[in-house]
């Protein structure tokens, strides 16, 4: 498990898979995001602007991602 150390509040699910090089850019992150390809603590979730915490992990692509402060 990787381990995302957050600088602010929260980043969203698209921001997340941009800084950890899942996806290339915005737009592949919106299609993939949308086509239920990503899980937030273990639920598919379509959303890229959604916001994650401290203690949110995140499965995408056979890598799981856990956001710490």
């Amino acid at each position: 498990m990787t381990e995302l150390k957050l600088i602010g509040e929260y980043i969203t699910l698209g921001q997340l898979l941009k800084a950890e090089g899942l996806v290339e850019d915005g737009v592949e992150a919106k299609e993939r995001i949308r086509a239920g390809e990503a899980k937030v603590n273990g639920e598919v979730d379509v959303r890229r602007g959604r916001k994650l915490y401290p203690g949110d992990t995140i499965l995408f692509d056979g890598t799981e991602i856990r956001v710490v402060r």
